[in-house]
């Protein structure tokens, strides 16, 4: 899964696609790296960013959406919690819903993928967006796994079908480093859920290394994803598309050596 954030406060290239055509361009760009899903997104939710309303998210991403839509051919996600954004970029083509919140921050986006049959992911999460990154009390990667699974039951029980699910421990948000750090390590517990598994670890700070080198952040970033992929994860979501593909497919030929 290929990253295009139309934002202007990314931590890692807020500013750079917020011009459609520069977003175009990007967008055919990890198309053409390999991606096999791009996401796309409005509002920054790394730690200390600003919460946007519906209607500037539509505006940083449905003018964008409506030329990358009719020019790439791989699967469009919009990365929103937002139902009135989720049914604007579903109505330009976008198949997916990544929401970080799992339903929880906007319930009618459940309605909405429930009448539209787009694919959703279901993220682990705690609070409103204000507090989704608090850490007190963040728990152990059972109870993460035991949370998720019930924010999988509820999607189910507003008629969500499982065939159009996808789960996310959500790392780095409403954990701790050592935490985030724990259910990497432990993604077998979420496979146990019985849905494919995406982790979105690409260049966060909980696995910052200090290295005073260029694309130190990637390096780290390979680690995980290489990890993730052993541990059971379908799914990877990324910057550095062509890099990590070469990883991906490493790491894809490792684990299922005879």
């Amino acid at each position: 899964m290929g990253i295009l954030n139309l934002t202007p406060d990314s931590f890692s290239d807020g500013g750079l696609y917020n011009d459609p055509q520069k977003a175009l361009d990007r967008a055919l760009g990890i198309e053409a790296e390999g991606a096999h899903v791009l996401d796309i997104g409005g509002q920054s939710t790394r730690p200390g960013s600003r919460p946007v309303d519906a209607e500037e998210e539509i505006l940083r991403v449905i003018p964008s959406l409506k030329r990358i839509a009719s020019a790439v051919k791989i699967p469009i996600s919009i990365d929103t919690y937002h139902a009135e954004v989720a049914r604007r970029a579903i109505a330009e083509g976008a198949q997916i819903i990544n929401d970080i919140s799992g339903f929880r921050l906007d319930p009618d986006i459940a309605a909405l993928a429930r009448e539209t049959g787009a694919g959703v992911v279901l993220m682990h999460s705690r609070g409103q967006r204000g507090a989704i990154h608090d850490r007190e009390d963040d728990g152990s990667p059972e109870s993460i796994r035991d949370e998720l699974g019930q924010t999988v039951t509820d999607a189910l029980d507003k008629g969500i079908t499982p065939e159009a699910i996808v789960v996310d421990p959500g790392i780095g948000f409403s954990k701790s480093r050592e935490t985030s750090l724990k259910v990497l390590k432990r993604l077998d517990l979420f496979s146990t859920l019985g849905y494919p598994l995406l982790v979105g670890p690409s260049r966060k700070s909980f696995i910052k290394v200090d290295i005073p080198v260029a694309q130190a952040s990637d390096w780290s970033t390979a680690a995980t994803i290489a990890l993730a992929i052993q541990a059971g994860a379908h799914l990877v979501r990324v910057h550095d598309v062509l890099r990590m593909r070469a990883v991906v497919e490493t790491a894809d030929r490792l684990t299922s050596a005879e």
